[in-house]
């Protein structure tokens, strides 16, 4: 782990701005990440990149696997002769500033477009690209395909809706036969999945080549309605008709008084563990092919973890079930050597997850926000407080922004706080930049000072969430100037 004294910025690519409803890897990601370095930031903190799920969730994808194909960005296929300007011109005027839900299946269509021209035009260079990502990551890229296929052939149902015979494809001459009737269609999924890769891969060296590296998120849980589960029901605790037998969440806490109840199902660790964890060796072997530093989400999990009976209404009747704890981690290790992993030990923390972080070695979170609610000077999340082998916040895709945090405060937390009144969510920056972390990461909100009709994400509320983004020119030259001025400072650039 490279731990140099450096700043970052957390900005999904779908709230970055541009045309066609939501935010993609064309030009103005490669406008943000120059941003990034002429203010000294070595850091893009991104959240999942998977096609997400319900509600638009990076954190319930579709694949552990498989990366968002509507992040594609249609501009850069028409330079690259897949699509034409006039497949561009029906493109519905959405506003901007906000991430629609129906720009996915518009942008998803035009891949449609892009596919045929594909298929008539492709130059052997473009074929044997496309071939040598099929033959890299065939492990799982046959059965996101197909699965990607009959969702869309059954109405985007979830597949326990779908025909009986295709609800599991447990046999390999099943899945034969199931891809050979719907050929062109799989096709057309790994396509997609090349295309994303070929933009991403791209996006990613242009940023290397200036300094500035992506740190990458990998949720614990898997959605029910994804390839996963499909594919691979046995590495799961289900039923014999496929149904979870219990689902993860989060007891209740300060986020929520009946816990969470996230609905995914739970890993089945006796069965990982009989095969060397194999999946997860897998899992992050992929991510680390498309990121340089990656989040652990929900670290605590891994050591123990709510287990909920299916069937309840909320997390309140859960228990905690042991974890994989040490021994994944020590897998992964010996199949992919040391790991550039961050651990998110956030929550409930207890003295195994404590026990867990050191024995891996991995730095874990700090949360400004979090620092002021008690009048404990020693509070692990008060900046003077933070260790070098961690990364400091203001807050994270899951808290209030920062002005919208300190407008709630009461005075009592306020006055410990004791935050600039003429520049509160400023002086909260400086803070954390000032931090001993070797990584201070500042949500791009508030870098603008913006309130909670900017916040991305409010845990426990199934609505109205991941829709923010940065309207054209929002982030302009005056903050990448106090933005640069800060990491001098503070010694991060």
């Amino acid at each position: 782990m490279d731990y140099s004294r450096r700043a970052g910025v957390l900005l999904h690519p779908t709230q970055l701005p541009g045309p066609f409803g939501r935010g993609d890897l064309g030009a103005e990601a490669r406008t943000f990440v120059d941003q990034l370095a002429s203010a000294g930031v070595k850091t893009w903190q991104v959240l999942p990149l998977g096609p997400p799920g319900y509600g638009g969730s990076p954190y319930a994808a579709r694949s552990a696997f498989a990366g968002d194909a509507a992040l594609v960005s249609p501009l850069r296929l028409v330079e690259e002769g897949l699509l034409s300007p006039s497949d561009l011109a029906d493109a519905p005027a959405w506003e901007e500033g906000a991430v629609h839900a129906e720009a996915e299946s518009f942008r998803l269509d035009l891949l449609a477009r892009a596919f045929q021209t594909f298929r008539a035009d492709a130059t052997a260079a473009q074929r044997s690209a496309l071939d040598e990502f099929r033959a890299a990551e065939g492990h799982w890229l046959e059965d996101f395909a197909l699965f990607e296929a009959l969702k869309r052939e059954h109405g985007y149902r979830a597949f326990w809706e779908w025909a009986p015979n295709l609800r599991r494809l447990l046999l390999a001459a099943e899945r034969r036969a199931a891809v050979a009737e719907r050929h062109e269609a799989v096709e057309r999924e790994v396509f997609a999945q090349w295309l994303f890769q070929e933009q991403w891969s791209g996006l990613r060296r242009y940023a290397q080549a200036r300094g500035v590296e992506v740190f990458g998120d990998a949720p614990i849980f898997v959605a029910k309605d994804s390839a996963d589960v499909w594919a691979h029901p046995e590495l799961f605790s289900l039923d014999a008709m496929g149904e979870p037998k219990v689902v993860a969440g989060v007891p209740p806490d300060g986020f929520s008084e009946d816990g969470q109840l996230w609905g995914n199902p739970l890993y089945d660790w006796e069965v990982h563990a009989r095969t060397g964890y194999a999946w997860w060796v897998e899992r992050t072997r992929r991510l680390q092919g498309l990121c340089d530093l990656i989040r652990l989400d929900h670290f605590r999990g891994f050591a123990s973890y709510w287990e909920v009976p299916a069937d309840a209404p909320t997390a309140r009747t859960g228990r905690w079930v042991p974890g994989p704890g040490i021994a994944l981690f020590r897998a992964l290790e010996e199949a992919l050597g040391a790991l550039p992993l961050v651990a998110e030990d956030l929550g409930e923390i207890t003295p195994d997850v404590d026990e867990l972080l050191e024995a891996s070695g991995y730095p874990g979170m700090r949360i400004v926000q979090f620092a002021y609610y008690e009048d404990e000077p020693e509070h692990a999340f008060r900046p003077e407080n933070h260790v070098v082998r961690s990364v400091a916040y203001t807050g994270t895709h899951d808290n209030q922004t920062s002005a919208g945090w300190y407008a709630g405060l009461d005075e009592a937390t306020r006055a410990r706080a004791a935050l600039d009144p003429a520049d509160p969510v400023g002086e909260l920056v400086r803070r954390t930049l000032a931090s001993p972390a070797f990584l201070a990461v500042i949500p791009a909100q508030d870098l603008l000072g913006l309130d909670d009709s900017a916040r991305t994400n409010a845990p426990g509320e199934p609505e109205g969430n991941w829709t923010w983004r940065l309207r054209p020119g929002q982030l302009d030259a005056a903050a990448l100037e106090r933005l640069g001025a800060l990491t001098a400072e503070h010694g991060r650039r």
